[in-house]
């Protein structure tokens, strides 16, 4: 049975439909103190969660869901987290800082049988669960929303990093060639960034990254391309946080399109990673 949490309903009912498990009926309330309380009736002995942990709340929602089908006998836990929040924090920063995504793994591994995450922002956050925890890489399914006829298509990474998730959109798009930003220091105040190499005059771009956040590096990417002459340049991200105002920075910037997933239900959400999912499970 599929169990959705409050943030990855769309993508719940979504893997439902692809694996012909049945949707449970969850409700999600609050105590007048603001305390959560979650209700999922489910039948069977196996369940599979999937919550995206948007927040400190959407965290304690999902241990919620899944105390609550472990309560009526439930013996086996698929936790999916198509967004794991907190992955970014993978290290301690300063002393006496935690490495958050150990924190939350901790609390999720410990109430799961298994644990799959969608592109975490490095994989091996994985191996902060003590149970088995796999990460899927969905980023072949932003290549379908892209228009058919791009014009000599160049995929951009904002780094050399980053270039494995260009290529993986390239390959499912089936043509074009892959690039990444380069970023140098002109003085202590001035960064110029720009393709490493490839010319960008009148071909169809697609700057791909595996989160847009607050917008600033995609939008910088975005207005650099348009400098140079490129044709229509589209965004693509796995995770479209989108905080604060990034949807008028991408405007600003020229963007053609912003394209993403729905590990987050955001209007940008126009393909589902609930294939790649329904294929791990």
């Amino acid at each position: 049975m599929i169990v959705s949490g409050s943030a990855s309903q769309s993508l719940a009912a979504e893997l439902a439909r692809v694996t012909g498990e049945a949707l449970a009926p969850v409700e999600f309330e609050r105590f007048p103190d603001g305390e959560l309380l979650v209700t999922a009736p489910v039948e069977g002995d196996s369940a599979v969660v999937v919550a995206s942990t948007v927040s400190g709340e959407a965290h304690i929602e999902l241990l919620q869901l899944i105390d609550a089908v472990r309560e009526q006998g439930v013996s086996t836990v698929t936790t999916v987290l198509p967004y794991m929040g907190y992955a970014r924090q993978d290290a301690s920063f300063e002393t006496g800082q935690p490495i958050s995504a150990r924190a939350v793994a901790a609390a999720i591994g410990n109430a799961s049988d298994r644990v799959l995450v969608v592109n975490p922002h490095k994989p091996w956050v994985c191996d902060y669960f003590d149970v088995p925890a796999e990460p899927l890489d969905a980023a072949g399914r932003l290549a379908e929303p892209l228009p058919a006829d791009l014009e000599d298509p160049v995929f951009l990474a904002p780094d050399a990093n980053a270039e494995s998730i260009a290529k993986t959109v390239r390959d499912a798009y089936g043509t074009g060639e892959t690039d990444y930003f380069e970023k140098t220091r002109k003085s202590p105040t001035e960064v110029e960034i720009a393709p490493s190499g490839t010319e960008v005059t009148d071909r169809g771009i697609v700057v791909v990254d595996d989160i847009i956040a607050t917008g600033g590096t995609m939008s910088e990417s975005i207005a650099v391309l348009a400098q140079r002459g490129a044709g229509a340049v589209y965004a693509a991200c796995i995770h479209p946080v989108l905080a604060r105002n990034a949807r008028l920075k991408l405007a600003r910037a020229g963007v053609e399109r912003v394209i993403g997933t729905d590990t987050l239900d955001r209007a940008e959400s126009v393909v589902s990673v609930a294939p790649v999912i329904a294929d791990a499970l």
